[in-house]
């Protein structure tokens, strides 16, 4: 009995821990001056010499999980290592970090949010065809600038999306929007100048835009018909008619 009692608990006790540390990381961004330490540590790594590839990958990492904005980084990365070398450095390091939040999500409250959908047959059904066309939901979001890509890392750690159809399109998604910044940092003539002052924007950056603007679009459409399409199959099946 007091086993059971205990396992009641846990899961709610760890999902509003999780939220807690998630809600301090995000105040705490708002009261630190990011950009200025990110910049000294793009200083430090520009002093590494060949070491300084795998640290901006580490950090990356790190910036990720921990909710700091990846801008100042990825800027940097261009103005460092150049287009090809800055996209690739930050593409892997955005996706190893986005799986590392996706799993700490999935294993800090997926368990609490499973229990929960017990008694909800509608939105179990939800869940279950959010799994089935996972990769596609996947793709879309990290194509859309409207999606908070930090907090959707965590997001997406408690739907029933499989561990690879998170992966590979989260990856494939956010190199369109990293070659852009990476690009954008290679241009800069300093580190002060990196994300700083007011400018035009770029018809690469109006392009990626109108993108995102498309993939925001059809993302909450396909959701949309995904939700209906489970809900109808989930009535139909009540009904007695598993067509």
């Amino acid at each position: 009995m007091a086993q059971a009692q205990k396992n009641t608990w846990n899961s709610p006790l760890k999902l509003g821990i999780g939220i807690l540390v998630v809600a301090t990381l995000i105040v705490a961004a708002q009261f630190i001056n990011i950009q200025e330490i990110l910049k000294g540590v793009l200083d430090w790594i520009d002093s590494l010499g060949a070491w300084g590839a795998v640290a901006l990958i580490v950090i990356y990492i790190v910036a990720t999980v921990l909710f700091i904005p990846g801008s100042i980084l990825t800027l940097g990365a261009g103005f460092l290592f150049g287009v090809i070398q800055g996209t690739i450095l930050v593409s892997v390091g955005a996706a190893i970090g986005a799986t590392a939040a996706f799993l700490v999500g999935r294993y800090l409250a997926r368990g609490w949010v499973s229990k929960q959908l017990e008694g909800k047959p509608k939105f179990q059904a939800i869940d279950e065809a959010v799994a089935r066309e996972g990769w596609k939901i996947v793709g879309l979001t990290r194509l859309s600038p409207i999606f908070p890509f930090n907090l959707l890392n965590y997001g997406l750690g408690l739907t029933q999306v499989s561990l690879r159809d998170y992966f590979f399109p989260t990856w494939i998604g956010i190199i369109p929007g990293t070659i852009l910044y990476v690009y954008l940092g290679s241009l800069a003539s300093d580190f002060a100048t990196l994300g700083a002052g007011e400018r035009s924007r770029t018809p690469a950056e109006w392009a990626f835009y109108g993108i995102g603007l498309v993939a925001t679009a059809a993302v909450t459409w396909y959701v949309t018909r995904v939700a209906r399409k489970a809900l109808n199959r989930k009535v139909d099946t009540s009904d007695g008619n598993p067509d």
